[in-house]
């Protein structure tokens, strides 16, 4: 759960270390594979401008971010009634760290049970969401919705979409 610069500065060292010790025993491996944070507290949706410079890419933890911002545990069941993933802090908290990885120019996804959410895709398109990490069981209605989300936007009149 990374809150801070100085933690993904430190993560970073390490991969760098490890990469140099691979290309010292000759070990091949990409090296431009991608280094990215999960987003999954408040605090690291606070600090997203400044975490998203020193990233290739942000994943949201829906489930850990709802949690934290809503100061809840997802797990006790007198308290699940707080634990609501569509609560206006939780989709302002993604749309803060959506335009924070985009100023950045890097992307955001989402992972977590929230990106198979139906009644979300359409706050998750506005709000510059770039990729949903699902189940393959949440696919294909996915897909579906999308389709019906274009094509409610698109017209012939309207060949810019």
């Amino acid at each position: 759960m990374i809150t801070s610069v100085w933690e993904v500065k430190e993560c970073r060292r390490a991969c760098q270390k490890v990469m140099a010790e691979l290309d010292k025993e000759g070990v091949p491996y990409r090296q431009d594979t991608e280094i990215g944070i999960m987003i999954e507290t408040p605090a690291s949706v606070l600090v997203a401008e400044e975490l998203a410079k020193e990233v290739d890419f942000f994943s949201v933890g829906t489930n850990d971010l709802t949690q934290y911002t809503l100061a809840c545990d997802r797990q006790a069941n007198d308290l699940g009634k707080f634990f609501d993933p569509h609560h206006p802090a939780v989709l302002r908290a993604l749309k803060m760290a959506a335009d924070a990885a985009h100023k950045a120019g890097i992307w955001i996804g989402i992972c977590g049970e929230l990106g198979a959410d139906l009644e979300l895709l359409e706050t998750f398109l506005a709000i510059g969401i770039d990729e949903l990490s699902v189940s393959p069981s949440s696919v294909l209605p996915l897909r579906a919705k999308l389709r019906s989300s274009i094509a409610k936007t698109c017209t012939l009149e309207r060949l810019e979409c």
